[in-house]
């Protein structure tokens, strides 16, 4: 499953946007570290779900489905706050990047009202700049993997030289901990250039950046947009894509939705209030609030943020291994139970191994449930594919 890590410095609201996106509530308080062990749960991604081409519903194994939109689960890691000096081990820093391991990208949740200063205590609104906050998460990571680099560089050039192994297998099994591919690796010693022997501090962490780049995919949430100088929010738009959010309507929203009080799918633009003489005036002031946001941004950004890392900045498609290409049913007849997240451009082997190792390992063909044409082991999947493996038992 995807896993996506949610960070930012203390009191952004990360853990108000992972509590919204999961509906695992975890403790928000207005004071810096309040999240100190990660949290984990699970969101989903929205997508198309071929059902409506069959004229039946489906049965979704994990996830859900409403009116032909799937919702596709991937899990999130909410983890501590990082302020400046982390990668030194400054406030929780050392704990926060080690649980960024497993993480396929990042969101970065920035406040983007300016009312927090870079350590999370609170300042009044404007006062901070949230662009410094972009950039010091940045290079808060890339000065982590720069020391990563540094503890052993001469004894690994020693090691190749001595083994007679190119500086990238060396450093491909040095890194692996942290999810560094060996393509990856060979592609930034290119990038950075000269000869890995001479480098110093400089040229690492040049490496270190590259890496980082491409490890970690990254979507930055302009957070706070509900009481953020407009100004604020335009320029983190413009400047890096970010997403205008309030991880506060969402988690406000998906709330009243739990409790009846109104209709709402995750990522529309507006919702219905089933009984307004259920709620307070307070409590109806709070939604027409909440309207006026999605009228001027079109959603509250939390489902957004993941759909844009996962499908943009990860890339990737969604195919359904189905087990009756004619009916697009598993064994017991549930209509399309499974989606899987795949890289664009994995192929029917791919996705063979990610429904079990042994459908890989006795690959035969695969089948498309649309066209019923037998496949190869590199046909390249398409995203929204319907497709049967057959392998030998």
């Amino acid at each position: 499953m995807v896993e996506l890590g949610i960070v930012g410095k203390p009191n952004a609201g990360k853990s108000t946007f992972f509590s919204a996106a999961t509906m695992h509530v975890v403790p928000v308080e207005a004071r810096p570290f309040t999240t100190i062990e990660p949290n984990y749960g699970v969101a989903h991604v929205r997508h198309p779900c071929p059902h409506t081409e069959l004229g039946r519903p489906c049965n979704p194994r994990h996830g859900f489905c409403v009116d032909g939109t799937r919702f596709t689960p991937i899990k999130l890691i909410d983890v501590a706050g990082l302020v400046e000096g982390a990668h030194a081990g400054r406030g929780l820093g050392n704990r926060f990047l080690d649980n960024l391991r497993v993480a396929d990208g990042l969101i970065h949740v920035v406040d983007a009202s300016g009312s927090t200063d870079g350590d999370g205590n609170r300042v009044p609104v404007g006062y901070w700049d949230p662009e410094r906050d972009v950039e010091m998460l940045d290079r808060e990571i890339v000065l982590w993997v720069k020391g990563i680099l540094e503890r052993d560089w001469n004894t690994l050039l020693r090691r190749a030289r001595v083994q007679r192994r190119e500086i990238h297998e060396e450093l491909s099994k040095k890194l692996s901990g942290l999810g560094f591919t060996e393509d990856a690796i060979r592609d930034s010693l290119r990038r950075v250039g000269g000869d890995p022997e001479s480098w110093g501090s400089r040229e690492l962490e040049e490496l270190a950046g590259i890496l980082v780049g491409k490890r970690f995919p990254t979507t930055i949430v302009a957070n706070k947009a509900d009481i953020a100088p407009r100004e604020n929010v335009e320029r983190l738009v413009e400047k890096y894509e970010a997403v205008p959010a309030s991880a506060d309507y969402e988690l406000l929203l998906r709330l009243a939705a739990s409790k009846g009080l109104i209709e709402y799918t995750p990522g529309e633009g507006e919702f219905r209030i089933k009984e307004p003489s259920r709620l307070s005036e307070a409590q109806l002031r709070a939604l027409r609030k909440v309207e006026e946001f999605l009228a001027e941004f079109g959603s509250t950004g939390v489902q957004e943020a993941l759909e844009k890392t996962v499908f943009g900045k990860l890339d990737m498609i969604v195919v359904f291994p189905v087990e009756d290409e004619n009916r697009w049913t598993d064994k017991e007849g549930n209509v399309l139970p499974d989606a899987f997240l795949l890289k664009r451009g994995s192929t029917a082997l791919d996705l063979a191994y990610a429904v079990h190792t042994d459908l890989g390992e006795g690959f035969i063909r695969a089948i498309d449930g649309r066209s019923k044409r037998a496949l190869g082991r590199d046909y390249v999947l398409k995203h929204l594919d319907v497709i049967k493996i057959v392998a030998r038992a």
